[in-house]
């Protein structure tokens, strides 16, 4: 019998898949001169020179890799210092970085695919898919009362639901947070259900709180999808992205790859090694924290990064379309919000100036209150261990900035912002 056409036609794409190594074969983004692409190498070559200066030199910090790219190629990836106090090898651009909250723009964008796909308006209360949530109540000064209105996935998504983290050290509401051992949880099912036995810290909508509602979006993704949060993560995202290296339990064969974290003594006044055996956890992982709980690398982040700056396609796959891109990284907080919790405040007079939240984004609303060069509408965010990346879409730029360090005081995205904007010799502002 002679085989069909569409037969014939899918054969030959699937041998042609196999020796391309198909839409996702995890190679990196190509690199150019950066003059190619409006840019100077000389200006560029400031970056590892001030990052050792400043950093290394002083004992700030162990390593720092930093990594640029213009229209979708890459004009600087380098790594200075080494790899940690307690491993003095070379820090090498292929390391493992714990990125922690640099997680929730990927838990975000896996929710709005969902939301492509027509399964939730983001007016729904958020108990359609977490009854465990159907009874809280908002902590006032005279007790506990009912929400005056639902949670919504909006509310998840612009942390504004009224949950917390439990990093105050002062505030009480924080403390039964801390008892509750929420990050402790075996897995997504179990963290909903200590979250349920915790009040709210404020009605929900009249204020921006930094909060453990990213890792409750985890879940609905989960229960929306039926797949675990994890294997969602890695199907719909990572293997057609090709991000090989983003991952929450880290293969055996790479953990050697996965950097020693850090924390700022700020007593002492120096850098001290911090949860040196926490790399095991690693190896184990049953919750999958869409807050803060990927590993991954830099080149990996330049991949989701550049899907976000191409309009939501990247390595041959789609994932969002143009303009729900667009609405993610519009200002989503009314201009009366006040901001607070520990983590980046986007809004609100001295929290910080010229900032404002998308959904999942930080977002630059106003560039000379800001206080740092830069475009109206930059996205961003950061991790816990002073992880950094930023997308302007105006230069159609990139940056990634990665060290391993907890509570660090370093200014580092401020100081890549100036360092990257000075070496453009185009600008496409106002083109």
């Amino acid at each position: 019998m002679t085989a069909s056409f569409p037969n014939v036609a899918v054969a030959l794409i699937g041998l042609l898949l196999l020796l391309t190594g198909g839409p996702a074969n995890g190679k990196p983004l190509p690199s150019v001169k950066p003059e190619r692409v409006g840019m100077s190498s000389e200006r560029l070559a400031r970056i590892p020179e001030y990052m050792s200066r400043k950093y290394i030199e002083s004992d700030k910090l162990s390593g720092v890799l930093t990594l640029v790219a213009r229209e979708g190629k890459v004009v600087h990836f380098e790594a200075v210092g080494q790899r940690g106090l307690v491993d003095d090898r070379q820090l090498t651009t292929d390391a493992l970085f714990r990125i922690y909250s640099m997680t929730k723009p990927i838990t975000a964008v896996a929710a709005m695919m969902l939301y492509e796909e027509g399964h939730f308006q983001l007016s729904d209360p958020i108990t359609r898919w977490l009854p465990e949530l159907a009874d809280l109540k908002v902590l006032t000064p005279d007790g506990e009362v009912a929400p005056e209105r639902p949670i919504t996935m909006h509310h998840l998504l612009t942390h504004t639901a009224g949950f917390s983290y439990g990093f105050s050290p002062t505030d009480p509401l924080d403390a039964r947070y801390r008892e509750a051992r929420l990050l402790e949880a075996k897995d997504l099912d179990d963290f909903v259900a200590r979250v349920a036995t915790l009040p709210l810290m404020f009605q929900p909508g009249t204020r921006w709180h930094y909060s453990i509602a990213v890792d409750l979006t985890g879940l609905i993704i989960q229960r929306i999808s039926g797949q675990r949060f994890d294997v969602f993560l890695k199907e719909r995202i990572f293997e057609p992205l090709g991000m090989e290296d983003t991952f929450f339990q880290v293969p055996e064969d790479k953990l050697e790859r996965l950097l020693p974290n850090h924390a700022w003594d700020a007593g002492r006044a120096q850098q001290v090694p911090y949860d040196l055996d926490a790399a095991e956890r690693f190896l184990d992982v049953s919750f999958h924290s869409g807050g803060g709980g990927l590993i991954s690398t830099a080149m990996d982040y330049l991949k989701f990064a550049e899907m976000l700056r191409s309009g939501g396609a990247f390595n041959g796959a789609r994932l969002l379309s143009p303009k729900t891109i667009d609405f993610m990284t519009k200002n989503h907080l009314p201009k009366s919000l006040s901001a607070g919790g520990t983590g980046e405040a986007p809004t609100g007079g001295a929290f910080e100036p010229g900032r404002a939240f998308g959904l999942g984004f930080g977002v630059i609303a106003d560039v000379p209150a800001s206080g740092v060069i830069g475009s109206r509408g930059d996205y961003y965010w950061g991790g816990a261990a002073g992880t950094v990346f930023w997308i302007d879409p105006v230069e159609e730029t990139i940056t990634i900035g990665m060290i391993q360090q907890m509570v660090s005081p370093w200014r580092l995205r401020a100081d890549l912002k100036v360092l990257i904007n000075q070496s453009l010799l185009e600008s496409y502002a106002g083109d």
